[in-house]
């Protein structure tokens, strides 16, 4: 199982949100519509998200800035507030309990990845692990999640895939992932013609479906 952590391990969007929306301002001068953060801000690194905004490429330098300032207003505004998505513990229980192994395939930096862990109490619990810094073509080209399946030691076919945007399900799908997609940032319509074979709302039928 291959999941990413945004909108999946919990349902924070709207932290995001807000933080594209009071960055793009500051930084790049840019006053983001709801359209926008729809269909632009929607799984991916930072600069390609900027570059989709901006039809640039940032420089090292812009990149940096936005993403420092970024994330750390996304840090402040859920600080205290991230909650698992529903099910979300003993699906995981289910999956240690019949040795079904499973990594974490997020855009998100370390710094967000262990403030996610420790908000939701999961400390090491995903020990494998894929960032965005580990690769060079974020989502939703299909890098990210063929080395989260490499990683695990398997092929990408043999994976299931969780995502929320349909960028990521467009970078697992690619990578040969069968991918079931939450419905915690986007329609079930967008995300299935992006390439989910299912929708769900959260997890709390999945224990029960393994059994």
């Amino acid at each position: 199982m291959l999941f990413d952590m945004d909108g999946v391990l919990t349902a924070n969007n709207a932290f995001h949100r807000q933080a594209w929306q009071e960055v793009a301002s500051e930084v790049l001068g840019l006053t983001l519509s709801e359209e926008d953060l729809d269909h632009k801000v929607d799984g991916g690194r930072n600069p390609e998200i900027i570059e989709r905004l901006t039809g640039s490429y940032p420089d090292e330098a812009l990149a940096a800035r936005f993403h420092d300032a970024k994330e750390g207003r996304y840090r402040s505004l859920a600080a205290g507030a991230l909650r698992e998505v529903a099910g979300l513990s003993a699906y995981l229980d289910a999956l240690d309990a019949r040795g079904i192994p499973f990594a974490l395939v997020t855009s998100a930096d370390a710094v967000n990845v262990a403030f996610g862990m420790e908000q939701l109490g999961f400390g090491p619990r995903f020990v494998t692990r894929v960032l965005g810094e580990d690769v060079t073509r974020g989502k939703p080209h299909p890098e990210p999640f063929l080395l989260g399946a490499q990683r695990l030691g398997l092929s990408a076919a043999d994976c299931l895939a969780h995502e929320d945007a349909v960028n990521g399900v467009r970078s697992a799908a690619g990578a040969g992932c069968r991918v079931v997609a939450l419905t915690t940032t986007a329609p079930d319509s967008a995300l299935l013609a992006a390439g989910a074979a299912l929708t769900a709302a959260d997890f709390t039928s999945w224990p029960d479906w393994l059994a």
